[in-house]
């Protein structure tokens, strides 16, 4: 007898319906900076977001599991209803993909963060301090020059990114494992070396070609003022996930500014839509353009999350007020459902992600509202949505829109 699964079940009681807005504010859950303060969002005047709740339901989500610190990649996943748990994926698979590169499906795949360290090797800042772009593309080709002829029987690719950010790929055969990465994910310590934790002779074999590249690469930086090192994370292959377009019937579009977000869409099967500029009033003009094309929109703000990790407080409550600014253009477009949430909380006063649960609202016309009157975390804490798996989101926006068929008779 075959399981039958969730995703069996949207994929036999889907229709047409209502459109649907997934609003993204990466990192958005916050704490307070001092006793007895508000966390971002509560400090935000923000009349159009209090206004959604007031108006719709609102609650708190889990990305991974109680009390686990969520990844972006992961957290976003849990958005698009894949268990994480599950369905892993490597942080280098959705930066490559996020930038268009062709990976093929024996390639293995890593974010790179180009980094500085001090004489001894230790980091002392895990971004380069945000380098440009212009700079990271210039990095890239040299490590691509240095490094590119490295292995006799592999191809090495160093494709640029974003800021300090690249992506680094080995093409060749018999490479696999369950490879650790190099960060160390705080300052003052030595990056790490690549471990399998597969036990395997090809995750061996993988390690040692990894470690040697990075060994290879550290030197061809040594004498940069600033990214005189790097990281990998994310050391992984692409598994192949179940396409979200067949599973709930959705011509899915993705709006987002950062490539990694683009990645993860485009893992699941969404088009990822191209647009100039990088600010929410941009993101919502593409929005519009596209409204006719498509059923389902993922918009990515991702400032929300890179000010919660600067600590800065002030910026990430002005971005969140960005984001409230284009909220009555998007109610203008008359969604089905429209769901305002995070991946995860960053808050400002962690500098960093964290395990607590996200801030989440559904507006529709069929929501029965709750006693909600303003969007923070502890006005959700009491939300009718109460406190729930991102993985359910989903399908509850689909039955809002109209779009999940009755079970049984």
């Amino acid at each position: 007898m075959s399981v039958f699964t969730e995703f069996d079940l949207m994929r036999e009681y889907h229709h047409s319906g209502g459109k649907i807005v997934l609003l993204v504010m990466d990192g958005l859950g916050g704490l307070p900076m001092q006793p007895g303060g508000k966390t971002e969002l509560e400090s935000a005047v923000k009349p159009n977001l209090d206004r959604l709740a007031a108006e719709g339901t609102t609650g708190l989500s889990i990305p991974i599991r109680v009390g686990i610190e969520p990844g972006s990649g992961p957290a976003h996943l849990s958005l698009f209803s894949y268990d994480p748990v599950r369905y892993e994926i490597g942080r280098g698979v959705l930066e490559a993909l996020g930038i268009g590169f062709d990976l093929q499906p024996d390639d293995l795949a890593a974010r790179g963060n180009f980094a500085t360290a001090d004489a001894e090797g230790r980091i002392t800042d895990r971004r380069a301090g945000r380098i440009g772009t212009e700079e990271c593309k210039r990095l890239a080709a040299k490590l691509q020059a240095a490094t590119g002829n490295l292995f006799p029987d592999y191809q090495v690719i160093v494709e640029p990114v974003k800021e300090h950010r690249f992506v680094f790929v080995l093409r060749g055969p018999g490479l696999g494992g369950e490879l650790s990465e190099t960060d160390p994910l705080v300052t003052g310590k030595a990056p790490l070396p690549v471990v399998d934790a597969s036990g395997s002779a090809e995750g061996a074999h993988t390690a040692a070609l990894v470690n040697r590249w990075v060994e290879a690469a550290r030197a061809a930086l040594a004498d940069e003022p600033k990214a005189n090192s790097l990281n990998l994370r994310g050391i992984a292959k692409d598994p192949g996930l179940p396409r979200f377009p067949q599973i709930y019937g959705l011509r899915a579009a993705a709006l987002a500014v950062y490539p990694m977000y683009k990645g993860v869409a485009r893992l699941v099967g969404m088009e990822v839509v191209d647009f100039p500029g990088e600010r929410p009033e941009h993101q919502v003009d593409a929005l519009e353009r596209v409204w006719n094309d498509y059923d389902f929109f993922f918009i990515h703000i991702k400032k929300t999350d890179s000010y919660g990790e600067d600590g800065n407080f002030d910026a990430k409550v002005h971005e969140i007020e960005a984001v409230d600014a284009v909220i009555p253009r998007i109610l203008a477009l008359q969604p089905g459902a429209l769901i305002v949430t995070g991946d995860h909380s960053t808050p400002a006063k962690l500098k960093s992600h964290s395990w607590h649960p996200v801030p989440t609202l559904l507006w529709s016309p069929t929501v029965l509202p709750d006693n909600a009157t303003t969007f923070g975390e502890r006005a959700c804490m009491g939300g009718g949505l109460g406190l729930f798996h991102a993985t359910n989101l989903l399908p509850l926006a689909m039955s809002h829109a109209g779009r999940l068929g009755r079970f049984g008779a």
